[in-house]
């Protein structure tokens, strides 16, 4: 399968009355062209949209099937055509034909955001900093033993519209298949799928099981130092330690296991028919409440509903990026030189606009190169290793094994590193709502800027600005 990311496009030579300026444009959604018969073939499938981006304003939602861009049936152009498309260079607006589980194509038109090819964002460079305060920036992967299937049949699932439950039979049971149908029943109906009882196009089956495992003998050595297994956790809304083993233990060193599975049984073309299924299999070191799984695995394994893209060990991506927002955007060549600064953000109304030097922030020199900013970051997370906490520590997605949340009885130690002029922290300004950044809580940061050789300091309040997704990766 072959994935796109949107999020930037660059669009060239674009006139401003008599200047020529470059551009990137934003648009704000990643796809892949599907291999599945039952949703999208050959046709681009949305897998991403980045929350606040153009496209989510434009109601592009993950699933969607692309069918014509900007007139033209994607059936009828190449792959080629379809990148070109989509990253069209002579036109701020884009118009998309979307099908999903609505009862006909759907148009949307994207209204890209546009900046200088030389803008450093605010929420690129909360990425770049993320070690100021990973605890709130951060993408960390983790996998989940479900198998996923569909019918071999060729048969597109967006003919079906309604769905039911199965009856419960066992009133001993009913509690928790009320729970499971529940969490079943809220993310169909935010796919657009309508509950029916009357006449549903399919009826789901659910089905689990949490025992000891009776073939269970004992854990080998590795078995017992193996390292704890994290996920998100939507109940607690973060991430948590499971009593789960890794995918690669033996059944024989589990002591309990654990079932969870859906099934999607169809009731509107072939009687009986098993369109989709999803089955989770978890080996366990200590019991574990089924209800709780489900409550958290459920979400994860309807992901994967209608379009399929691991049968086997599903793995997914959270996605957390937390900052202060001001709206200025740096120029990446010259990092003190403000490029651009957003209408009527913080920064625009406190009166910072493109052009001007900044000289400090927060009293902090910006007089250097992006290099310099790069080595001095480096030092500082090299340095700072001390104050983290080691229980933490965790690999994230881009494969950094050494992420570690702060040791919360060092933040005084912290801050007054983060002060160090050696490591040049200016813009952990970005992070001054944590306290370790920030002990005084101050909710206003203080700007030195040069205009047309005249100094000025400039008070601006960020607006903090938090985004958490949790996606297929």
């Amino acid at each position: 399968m072959k994935k796109i990311v949107l999020f930037w496009i660059a669009i060239c030579n674009i006139g401003f009355v008599s200047a020529q300026l470059e551009v990137n444009c934003r648009v704000g959604f990643s796809y892949e062209i599907s291999n599945n018969h039952q949703w999208g073939k050959n046709k681009p499938v949305v897998m991403k949209v980045y929350q606040n981006s153009p496209a989510e304003k434009a109601g592009i939602k993950p699933n969607d099937i692309i069918e014509e861009i900007d007139g033209f049936k994607v059936t009828d152009i190449s792959v080629d055509d379809i990148d070109s498309l989509l990253t069209n260079t002579e036109s701020f607006e884009i118009k998309l034909t979307i099908r999903n589980f609505s009862e006909k194509p759907v148009s949307h038109h994207i209204l890209k955001e546009c900046l200088s090819v030389d803008a450093f964002t605010e929420s690129r460079l909360a990425s770049a900093f993320s070690m100021y305060s990973v605890e709130n920036t951060h993408d960390r992967l983790f996998i989940c033993p479900f198998t996923t299937s569909t019918t071999r049949d060729e048969v597109d699932f967006s003919q079906f519209k309604t769905f039911d439950f199965a009856p419960v039979e066992d009133m001993n049971i009913l509690q928790i298949e009320t729970t499971i149908n529940e969490i079943i029943k809220t993310d169909l109906t935010k796919k657009g799928l309508r509950y029916n009882t009357l006449n549903p196009d399919f009826i789901i089956h659910t089905h689990y099981k949490f025992d000891k495992n009776t073939n269970f003998r004992r854990r080998s050595k590795e078995t017992d130092n193996q390292p704890p297994t994290f996920r998100y956790d939507i109940n607690r809304d973060m991430v948590t330690q499971f009593p789960f083993h890794t995918l690669s233990t033996p059944e024989s060193e589990a002591e309990y296991i654990l079932q969870l599975g859906v099934r999607f049984i169809d009731r509107k073309q072939v009687q009986g028919r098993v369109l989709w299924e999803c089955e989770a299999n978890e080996m366990m070191r200590t019991s574990y409440a089924i209800d709780e799984y489900a409550s958290i695995h459920l979400p994860l394994m309807c992901m994967q509903f209608p379009y399929v893209k691991y049968t086997r060990n599903a793995q997914f991506i959270l996605t957390k990026k937390a900052f202060n927002y001001t709206g200025i955007n740096y120029n990446i060549y010259k990092i003190n030189e403000v490029v651009e600064v957003d209408l009527d953000s913080p920064a625009y109304e406190a009166g910072i606009r493109p052009g001007d030097i900044i000289e400090r922030i927060e009293n902090k020199r910006m007089d250097f190169t992006p290099e310099e900013f790069t080595a001095a970051y480096r030092s500082f997370i090299s340095n700072t290793i001390k104050f983290r906490d080691s229980g933490t520590q965790f690999t994230d997605a881009n494969g950094f094994s050494n992420c570690m949340f702060w040791d919360k009885f060092k933040y005084p130690q912290i801050a007054r590193t983060i002060k160090n002029d050696k490591f040049k922290t200016a813009f952990s300004y970005l992070f001054a709502f944590a306290p370790y950044v920030n002990p005084e809580r101050s909710s206003f940061c203080t700007f030195n800027i040069r205009r047309d050789g005249e100094k000025s300091e400039i008070v601006v309040r960020p607006i903090f600005y938090s985004e958490k997704t949790i996606e297929i990766n």
